[in-house]
């Protein structure tokens, strides 16, 4: 059972150095891995990191406290487009 929000973020960070080691090997295991955004709810917390990696890749993780399951999702970055709003 994770405890607090201080080893949640730890054990996500670690999973993104085992799956970018997955991919990369040890070619960028000295990235940073940082913690965008993070919120606890209860027994829940979400979280979404990126690295220094310029891949436009994040990587959202979901801790489900009931269950004790940590959920890993990965996104890349598909469009960045500026809409103009009118007055």
């Amino acid at each position: 059972m994770i405890k607090s929000s201080r080893e949640f973020t730890d054990i996500c960070k670690r999973e993104v150095r085992h799956y970018l080691h997955d991919i990369w090997g040890n070619e960028k295991e000295d990235c940073d891995v940082y913690v965008v955004w993070l919120c606890k709810t209860l027994q829940n917390q979400k979280a979404l990191l990126s690295t220094d990696i310029p891949d436009q890749v994040y990587y959202e993780f979901t801790y489900n406290g009931d269950k004790n399951e940590l959920y890993m999702d990965v996104y890349g970055k598909l469009i960045n487009k500026c809409i103009e709003i009118g007055d």
